[in-house]
This record gives C-alpha cells, structure tokens and sequence, in this order.
C-alpha cells in the first residue's frame, strides 16, 4: 500500500538517487521514463530537491511503499490557479504498476486542496512520445506551446541530441 507525505530534508539523498535511477544511466533502462537516449549527466542535483522541498509555494511529494520512498514528484504553485508537476518519478523496476499513476492523483489532489490550483501542468521533453501519450490517458493535453531545452546548464543534464524542447501539457483539476 501506498503511503503519500512531503520530502524532508534527510530524504533529499534518497530522492535524489531515485530521479537519477528513473531517468538517466543503466538503472533507467530497466523501467519505459529513460532518457538515457537523450542526456548524459544527472537529471537534478541536491540544491535544486532542497529547494523544491523547502519551497513556500509547494512541494516534494514522495510516495512510499513499505517504508521506503519508491516514487517522487515536485508540486508548486505558478501563478493564481495553475499548479505544476514535474519531475515525476518511480523507481524503474516498480514502473508499470501504477505508482505513477497513483502518485499524480495525489499530487492534482494536493493541488487542489493545498494549492487551490484549478488545473495542472507540466512540461516533458518532445522526442518522449511515449511519456507524452501516457499523460494523456491521465487527462493531460498539449497546450500547443514549447519551452526551450537550458543548453549549457548541466544541473538538467548533457544532451546528446540538439533539437531538444519541451511540450507543454495542462489538465483542469476539480474535486472528485
């Protein structure tokens, strides 16, 4: 059984190693959210976790299976009435399990009730179609706007492609 709760600061390492594992290297490979096609590098570091942890406006939602943190996700405020999730994250070899889909339930729950956020967004790397197609099964839709890719800024990563950008999806969010 799942268990949903805020990041403390001594999870930051824990954390850390599980964005790292879903996305980037060998370890990621085992789950379908690699990016190991796409980026050398990290995927975050500690500075930016304690940040989003410690963020007045949000949030890192951990999600926890026996006690152990298993999946991951940033939960902040942008503006009056839009939340954004990012950085979501399961352990490769619990992906496919629905602890993804569990997690952004409780993170659009968390948005709406802490965050009094009326929609969800998001943005995801274009060339990740696949990603792209399972946020829509959740209700997200493409907004039709880009974001650049920060080339140059390792702390996302070393790209290993140069026609990288990011789509922007959003979800209305209501009470269930």
């Amino acid at each position: 059984m799942l268990s949903f709760r805020a990041a403390l600061l001594d999870d930051i390492p824990i954390v850390d190693a599980l964005v790292q594992s879903a996305f980037r290297g060998e370890v990621s490979r085992r789950g379908w959210t690699t990016e190991a096609d796409l980026f050398d590098g990290q995927r975050t570091d500690a500075a930016t976790l304690i940040g989003v942890a410690a963020s007045p406006t949000g949030m890192l939602l951990v999600a926890e299976s026996d006690g152990e943190v298993v999946a991951c996700c940033q939960l902040e405020r942008h503006d009056d009435e839009t939340a954004y999730l990012g950085m979501i994250s399961v352990r490769p070899a619990m992906q496919a399990g629905g602890i993804g889909r569990a997690l952004v339930a409780e993170a659009e729950r968390r948005a709406i009730v802490e965050l009094d956020a009326s929609r969800a967004r998001m943005t995801v790397i274009r060339h990740r179609s696949e990603l792209i197609a399972w946020y829509e099964r959740l209700g997200y839709r493409p907004t039709g706007e880009t974001e650049p890719f920060p080339y140059g800024d390792e702390r996302f990563g070393v790209p290993k492609v140069d026609d990288l950008e990011f789509v922007v999806l959003e979800k209305p969010l209501a009470v269930v």
